[in-house]
């Protein structure tokens, strides 16, 4: 028995998944479903189902497993995988290449399924964990080689009992081609009007050796993505960012008088600011270089054979960083002496000198640097080498050992270094604009090393050898994993010193635990080849698991297959999973920023962290009286300059593991009567419990001035108020076991293969996927109502801040068609109406449509060349009146516009 398949393997799990039907991928296919899934049955021997780690002949699964297949990937020109999760029905937008989300992902993209947070999302490449970039457990998938991947597969809901802990909204596994044989390159260009070009090239060969016993594969790749700007687009001029002009504001304190310079050096009367807004980013630069090899080699022929990859990746990223782009300025009150050889009778005049011949001048000035820029620099390696063989005919082992790093120093251009100023005004003239450039150089952001190793050892089969019950023999999996997590943090001296401009919000961290886990997996078949029994099988998983840093956790899965026919089969799981808490949330320390980068209304507003708060309730007259009285609150009216009180976050040390669990009730239909049609519905339920959670200034405030103004609320204490003056110093946002999330529907796959038709089309294919949000709430703490998320948009609802959009309903639908060696591919992506989440709903957002196209000619046998649009009709993004996260719209949904590739490929 040849046992090499007890991982996930790139044979075994697309023999698995086009056998059982689980998926519903649009494809050109050369032949209908239902003979498709006798031929896989005749050449399956045993396979692994993503999902499961037995190895087993049967090719049905109980999760619901939705596939995106090679041939999808090159219709779509695949150049990163950022590029495959924003057509998924069940991803929400994660970190991405617009960076509209937090200063932590420093250019990376992440995958957030359903909308419950990138880190409760698995990630796997070829059934293993990839190293995590961020303290928060999310990877960023462009270190993964797009180029290689072989298919997706995305299992959602709950898979901890499987693959360990952080399964909890799902498992997304790409399988990346590691036995090629050949070589093939591809070189392509995306275009969008006005910017963020793409362009890349990779080359893949492979070739086996010693008579067949081992294999190479090796793969190089590059790519490069330039900026688009904000100016480029229509939809951005709303979002004006005024910031002081270069030339300065003037207010001179004793008498008011206010004066300013223009850019052009002239004394005027009126503030000069300057809309910095078009020069932002609207679509992140980046450039990717991978490099990887695969081999695999049988030391004993089909009996041992040693495996591995190495897979190398450097990523550079120019974005936002936690700094923001806008331009360092000064604002503050400085004195003048009026022997000053820069003062001008004309400025002298209009300032007020004391007995000492000093006047007080509040300024306001731009240091002409432009833009701020964090560029990052990350780089990713993995290496695995592993073992597996057979200990008897149906009972095979497999062991592995893999270190993944991601290090990566981030650096902040065009900041400066914060003198005095007092002491700048007396060497330089700050009248009018002045060169700080000396000032200005390069500044380290964060110098950041996240390790993750990992050795992991299953024995899997069947009992064949010693037994069968009357439907077959039992399948098994046992098997051990130690993990090691680490990671390190070391801010730059500058940003976290404040001797620069801006507070870095970094931290230094130095963390590290472990776990050791044991897990087993059985599969039992019950009953087969019985009147209205074609098959009834059930399995179950459990697995024990012990951090180094909380209480262990338990996790267990069970499941029924039953197959009524060749038509018909009903599945149904039921699991819990849990999710460990992350270096940087139970070893973060509390970080402080100013709140004024939180407040729409100061000119130090950040946009992308909008939706966090939105001023005082008790001074703008929104707040109980009686509640703003009792806590001591200022009078309504009185000014708050939020510059002056702290949003402070972190981690904490009590955290303990959140827990979900989740139940999967499906059907797969396939019916003689329709040859073609492939049809499959599950439900789905996850309910998170002890989720951690941060309170928001905004729901804080909201809750204890607003909702609930009962003595003793608890979301008041998240709020700290100035005893002196009742205004708001400090907002606390740490991480506690605070939240509920549940959310279930249906995910819904259809595909009709109807062959030729007429005289030109052959090879028609209808697919649909879609996603059914029935039920969706998130309940911040105990002491609140729980939150209607169905349907919403807005920070409310979000699950780590990466994604604000909880659309009820989302779909992909394709029809595929050849005209003679043309392969042509028609598609049409649907985001469901939303409300901005609150008591309110008052703003609200309508459905959005984006049709793509995409046409592949396939010529002399080794050429082949694919032509596509996406976003055919260059849709804008809608533009809601509030809760807005990225230039007045939502992230989630398209802000480049139609956007045109070519690839040509070429394989001898």
């Amino acid at each position: 028995m040849k046992t090499y398949s007890l991982r996930p393997t790139a044979k075994g799990i697309i023999i698995a998944l086009t056998g059982s039907l689980l998926t519903s991928m649009p494809s050109v296919a050369q032949q209908n479903s239902n003979s498709a899934d006798k031929q896989a049955q005749e050449k399956a021997e045993v396979i692994t189902v993503t999902g499961s780690r037995i190895a087993r002949t049967e090719l049905t699964a109980t999760s619901p497993v939705y596939t995106v297949n090679e041939l999808q990937l090159a219709t779509d020109q695949v150049v990163s995988v950022e590029d495959i999760l924003r057509k998924l029905p069940q991803a929400a937008a994660g970190a991405n290449s617009t960076g509209a989300t937090v200063g932590d992902s420093l250019g990376a993209s992440t995958i957030d399924l359903r909308g419950l947070g990138q880190n409760r999302t698995l990630v796997l490449v070829n059934g293993s964990r990839v190293v995590p970039f961020s303290f928060r457990n999310a990877v960023d998938v462009n270190a993964i080689p797009a180029g290689l991947i072989k298919r997706v597969e995305v299992l959602t809901g709950g898979a901890a009992a499987v693959y360990g802990a952080d399964a909890v909204a799902g498992v997304v596994n790409f399988i990346l081609d590691d036995q090629y044989e050949g070589f093939e390159t591809t070189a392509g260009l995306e275009y969008t009007d006005g910017g963020g070009e793409v362009y890349n090239l990779d080359v893949t060969m492979g070739a086996g050796f010693d008579d067949g016993r081992g294999n190479v594969t090796a793969y190089v790749g590059y790519s490069k993505r330039e900026a688009l700007l904000a100016g480029d687009r229509d939809f951005t001029r709303g979002t004006a960012t005024n910031v002081a002009g270069n030339g300065g504001n003037f207010t001179d304190v004793a008498s008011g008088n206010s004066f300013a310079f223009n850019n052009a050096g002239d004394l005027v009367d009126e503030a000069q600011f300057d809309d910095i807004a078009p020069e932002r980013f609207l679509l992140q630069p980046m450039e990717r270089l991978s490099g990887n090899v695969f081999f695999n080699y049988d030391l004993v022929e089909d009996t041992l054979q040693m495996y591995g990859r190495a897979m190398i990746t450097q990523v550079r990223v120019t974005g936002a960083g936690s700094t923001g782009q806008t331009p360092v300025s000064v604002s503050e009150t400085i004195s003048i002496s009026q022997d000053s050889p820069f003062l001008t009778d004309a400025v002298s005049d209009l300032l007020t000198f004391d007995e000492n011949g000093i006047a007080q001048v509040a300024v306001q000035k731009g240091l002409g640097l432009g833009l701020q820029e964090t560029r990052t620099v990350r780089n990713t390696f993995q290496f695995q080498l592993g073992f597996r063989g057979d200990i008897t005919d149906f009972i095979g082992w497999d062991i592995y050992g893999q270190y993944g790093r991601t290090d990566g120093t981030a650096k902040v251009y065009n900041n400066a270094i914060r003198q005095d100023f007092q002491g700048l005004a007396n060497t330089r003239n700050i009248f009018g604009p002045t060169d700080f450039s000396d000032l200005s150089s390069p500044i380290i952001h964060s110098n950041r090393e996240r390790i993750q190793s990992v050795i992991n050892l299953t024995v899997s089969g069947d009992s064949a050898d010693f037994f069968e019950l009357p439907a077959g023999p039992i399948g098994f999996a046992i098997g051990y994993e130690y993990r090691d997590e680490q990671g390190t943090q070391t801010p730059g001296t500058a940003l976290s010193s404040g001797t620069a401009y801006g507070l870095g919000g970094i931290s230094l961290i130095d963390a590290e635990f472990d776990t050791k886990e044991i897990y087993g997996e059985i599969l039992v078949p019950l009953l087969s080849d019985m009147p209205f029994i074609k098959e009834l099988s059930v399995e179950a998983a459990y697995r024990n698991s012990d951090y180094s840093n909380v209480d262990s956790a338990t996790t267990d899965k069970f499941g029924i297959s039953w197959a009524v026919n060749d038509q018909l089969r009903f599945r149904a799981t039921q699991q819990t999973a849990i999710r460990a808490p992350n270096l940087g949330e139970f070893a973060g320390p509390e970080v402080g920023l100013s709140l004024a980068l939180f407040d729409p209304e100061s000119a130090s507003f950040i946009p992308r962290l909008g939706g966090r708060f939105d001023g005082d309730p008790c001074l703008d007259g929104r707040g109980d009286a009686a509640q703003c009285a009792r806590l001591n609150a200022a009078a309504p009216g009185t000014e708050f300059d939020t510059s002056a009180a702290l949003y402070t976050f972190g981690g904490n040390d009590t955290i303990q593991p959140e827990e979900s669990e989740t139940t999967s009730i499906g059907v797969v239909y396939t019916p003689d009567v329709a040859e073609g049609l492939d049809i499959t519905l599950d439900y789905y339920d996850i309910e998170i419990t002890d989720a951690v959670s941060q309170i928001q200034p905004i729901a804080a405030l909201t809750s204890c001035y607003i909702d609930d103004p009962f003595e003793g609320n608890p979301l008041c204490g998240a709020v700290l108020r100035d005893p002196a003056t009742g205004l708001i110093s400090q907002t606390l946002v740490n991480d506690f076991n605070l939240a509920s999330l549940t959310q279930s529907g249906f995910d819904v796959g259809v595909r009709l293969q109807l062959g030729t038709l007429g005289d030109s089309f052959e090879n028609v294919t209808f697919s649909y996927q879609g996603n059914i949000v029935d039920e969706q709430s998130r309940q911040n703490n105990a002491t609140v109502a729980a939150l209607d998320c169905k349907g919403t948009f807005g920070s409310s609802c979000t699950g780590d801040f990466a994604s604000i959009l909880q659309a009820d309903y989302r779909h992909r639908a394709t029809v595929d068609f050849e005209v003679s060696d043309i392969a042509v591919q028609l598609g049409w992506r649907y985001i469901g109406d939303v409300v901005l989440a609150g008591p309110s709903n008052d703003v609200d957002i309508d459905a959005q449509s984006y049709l793509d196209v995409s046409a592949t000619y396939r010529f002399a046998d080794a050429y082949e060349v694919t032509f596509g649009i996406d976003n055919l009709l260059d849709e804008e993004p809608p533009l809601p009146e509030s809760g807005a996260n990225f230039f007045g719209t939502v992230s989630d949904y398209d802000t480049i516009g139609r956007t045109i590739g070519v690839t040509f490929r070429f394989r001898p």
